[in-house]
C-alpha cells in the first residue's frame, strides 16, 4: 500500500479511526480473534486447552495473566533457535531488546512483521491528526535517532532494540516519505556506531539544511534536550565546518564521513548567519526557532518519566509547540495521541481497538494494602479481575495487559494509566508510572511520579539562584538501620550549602504519601539523603547503557535504582561530589 501513495490520505486514516473507535467492543472481539486464528498452532496456546475457541470468555478462562518472568523461558527458547512455533504461528525471526533502564538489564521481546505493522498504524494515525492542526508540507525533519548494531543470537535470529528493529524496517523509510517527515541526516549517521558523532552529524545536517526543517523530533524529550545540550558546547565547531566546507577530525568513521562530505560544501555566509543568530541569544532561550525558522512543532514522548525535560524543552523551544509523541512499549503499542494540541502535561492517548487485544487490571487502594500484607506471592490472587477495553471507568486508575500478535498473551505490561475519558467508545489514557518502580523502605508507598513531583518542588530553590536539576535518581538505602531514601541530583552550576540543606529538608516534606510521613515520625524511616553529583555522572550512565548495547533513542534514565542494578548504583555513588541529610522531621 505504501509503494503506491506520495502522501498520506490524512482525512482517510482520521475517517477509518472513527469508524473503528465507534464500535471498539467488537473490534476488540474480533482482533482478539484474528491474533488467536493466526497463533492458534503455536506450542503455548496448544497448551492452554483453547482447542480453536476465539472468543474473549473462553481466552480468559484458558490463558492466564503473564509477567515477562513467565514467558522468559518461553522467548529464550526462540532466541536458542527452537525448531518449533513456540508462541506464534509462524516463526519469529527477530528479537526486540527493551532499553534495560527499568530492571538494570534489557528484557528479549519477540518482534515480527505484524508488531511493525501496528507501530506504521500508531504513527500514521497520530500524524494525521497532528498534521491537521499543524500540517507539514515536504520539508526535511531534525530526528535525533540512533541505530544501535543489530546482533545474531544463539539461534541466528536478528536482535536489537526495539527502536533499532523499527529504523531497519523498510517499511519505515517509506512511511516517513508519505508522511513528509524524511529526516535530514543520511542513513549512515543514523546507523553510525558512535552515537557521539552521529549526534553531532544531526545537528550539521540540521543546520545545512535549516530553513527546510519542519519538525524536530526523537523518540523521547531526553534524546532532544541533550542533543541542543550537546549544541550549546560545539556550536563553534559547527560553525566552522561549514565556513570551510570540511568535516571535523572528531568524525572518524569513513561511510559517516564520506555521507557527510556529499552534503557539505563551503558556505560562510551560513556559518556567519549561525553564529550571529547564536550570539544573539540570551541564556540560549529560543534557540530551536531561530536556527530552524520554519519549525511548526518539536515532538517526542514527553509524558511519564519525560516531563522533567519539559522546562529545558520548551526554554529551547520559545515559542514552538511541544506534542508529546505516542504511547507505546518494547513489547508492542497501546494508543495514539489524537489531541496535539494540549499541554504536553495533559496528554492522552486513545486506544486503537485492532492493534491487539486489551484487559485493565483495577487497582484499589484497598486491594494494594493487602497484597502489601501478603506478599507478592498473592498478587493474582488478590487483584480484582481484568475489565476489557470498553469496561474501564473514567477517573479510575489500572494496569495495562496486552494481547499482541507477536506472541505475548494477557501479558502485564506493568504501566499504570489513568482513564481521562473516552473517544467514541475507546479509552483516553494518561500515563501515570511504572508500577515496579516504588521507593518503600517499611509501609510507605512512593511512585516515581511522586519523586518526580517532590524534586520539582524542591528544584523551585535552585531556580532562585538561577541554576536547574540536570538528571536525577533515587535509591533506597538499606543498609543502614534504618533504612532511608537516597535523591541523586546532577545540578547546572554551584548552589550554596545552605540552599541545598534546604533542598534536602524539603524533598523529605515533599512525600506525603501517609504511610511515608507517619514512619519518618517515629524513625521507622530514616532521614532523607541527598547526593549532589559531579557534572557529566548521567551521561556516565548513558555510556553505560549505550556500552551494553542500548539506542539512545531508547534510553530513560533509570528514576529508582535497586541493587540489582550495582553498575549504575557504582556510577552514580562513585560521583557524589556533596552530601546532605535532612532535618525537616
Amino acid at each position: 500500500m505504501l509503494e503506491k501513495m506520495e502522501i498520506l490520505h490524512v482525512e482517510k486514516v482520521i475517517e477509518e479511526f472513527e469508524t473503528m473507535t465507534k464500535d471498539a467492543e467488537n473490534v476488540q472481539r474480533e482482533t482478539l480473534k484474528k491474533i488467536l486464528e493466526e497463533n492458534g498452532s503455536a506450542e503455548y496456546l496448544q497448551n492452554l486447552g483453547l482447542n480453536g475457541r476465539t472468543d474473549p470468555q473462553s481466552f480468559k478462562a484458558c490463558v492466564p495473566v503473564v509477567t515477562h518472568q513467565d514467558l522468559e523461558p518461553y522467548i529464550q527458547r526462540i532466541v536458542d533457535g527452537a525448531s518449533s512455533l513456540v508462541l506464534t504461528g509462524k516463526p519469529i525471526t527477530t528479537i526486540s531488546l527493551s532499553s534495560g533502564t527499568t530492571q538494570g538489564r534489557p528484557k528479549f521481546v519477540p518482534f515480527n512483521d505484524e508488531l511493525m505493522e501496528t507501530t506504521l498504524q500508531i504513527f500514521r494515525t497520530s500524524y494525521a491528526f497532528r498534521n491537521r492542526e499543524f500540517p507539514v508540507t515536504n520539508g526535511k525533519a531534525l530526528q535525533f535517532i540512533y541505530s544501535s548494531k543489530q546482533s545474531r543470537t544463539k539461534g541466528g535470529l536478528f536482535a536489537g532494540t526495539a527502536t533499532t528493529n523499527v529504523f531497519r524496517n523498510s517499511q519505515f523509510k517509506k512511511a516517513m516519505k508519505v508522511m513528509q517527515s524524511q529526516c535530514c541526516s543520511p542513513d549512515e549517521v543514523i546507523f553510525g556506531p558512535d552515537f557521539r558523532q552521529s549526534l553531532y552529524c544531526h545537528l550539521l545536517c540540521g543546520l545545512i539544511f535549516r530553513e527546510e526543517i519542519q519538525l524536530v523530533s526523537s523518540t523521547f524529550a531526553h534524546s532532544i534536550v541533550h542533543a541542543f545540550r550537546t549544541l550549546e558546547q560545539v556550536w563553534e565547531e559547527l560553525c566552522f565546518d561549514i565556513r570551510e566546507g570540511i568535516l571535523t577530525s572528531r568524525i572518524t568513521f569513513p561511510s559517516v564521513r564520506s555521507a557527510m562530505a556529499k552534503l557539505l560544501k563551503p558556505n560562510p555566509e551560513l556559518a556567519d548567519l549561525i553564529h550571529r543568530k547564536i550570539s544573539g541569544l540570551s541564556n540560549w532561550y529560543g534557540l530551536i526557532p531561530e536556527l530552524f525558522p520554519n519549525v511548526k512543532y518539536i515532538y517526542g514522548i514527553m509524558t511519564g518519566s519525560m516531563e522533567h525535560y519539559l522546562k529545558k524543552l520548551r526554554h529551547y523551544a520559545g515559542d514552538v509547540p511541544l506534542i508529546s509523541a505516542d504511547y507505546g512499549s518494547s513489547e508492542g503499542w497501546i494508543g495514539a495521541n489524537i489531541n496535539p494540541n494540549v499541554p504536553t502535561e495533559s496528554t492522552t492517548y486513545a486506544v486503537l481497538p485492532n492493534i491487539g487485544y486489551f484487559e485493565f487490571i483495577p487497582l484499589k487502594e484497598n486491594v494494594e494494602e493487602q497484597v502489601h500484607d501478603r506478599g507478592d506471592a498473592n498478587i493474582l490472587s488478590m487483584e480484582p479481575k481484568p475489565v476489557s477495553l470498553t469496561e474501564v471507568k473514567i477517573g479510575e486508575e489500572y494496569e495495562v495487559i496486552v494481547t499482541s500478535f507477536a506472541g505475548l498473551y494477557r501479558y502485564r505490561l506493568g504501566d499504570v494509566v489513568k482513564v481521562m475519558g473516552f473517544h467514541n467508545s475507546t479509552p483516553e489514557l494518561k500515563f501515570i508510572c511504572r508500577r515496579n518502580l516504588m521507593l518503600t523502605v517499611n509501609i510507605d508507598k512512593n511512585t516515581e511520579k511522586d519523586l518526580q513531583q517532590a524534586v520539582e518542588e524542591a528544584a523551585k530553590l535552585i531556580a532562585e539562584e538561577k541554576q536547574e536539576v540536570i538528571d536525577f535518581s533515587s535509591h533506597v538505602d538499606m543498609w543502614t538501620d534504618p533504612g532511608h531514601y537516597v535523591i541523586f541530583w546532577e545540578i547546572s552550576g554551584e548552589v550554596s550549602d545552605e540552599v541545598l540543606k534546604e533542598c534536602c529538608n524539603c524533598l523529605d516534606r515533599s512525600f506525603v504519601d501517609a504511610g511515608y510521613v507517619s514512619s519518618r515520625k517515629v524513625n521507622a524511616i530514616g532521614p532523607l539523603e541527598l547526593r549532589v553529583l559531579r557534572r557529566g555522572t548521567f551521561q556516565k550512565v548513558l555510556d553505560h547503557y549505550v556500552g551494553l548495547g542500548a539506542a539512545v533513542s531508547q534510553f530513560k534514565t533509570p528514576r529508582c535504582v535497586g541493587p540489582t542494578n550495582y553498575k549504575v548504583l557504582q556510577i552514580l555513588c562513585d560521583n557524589v561530589a556533596k552530601t546532605y541529610f535532612s532535618t525537616a522531621f
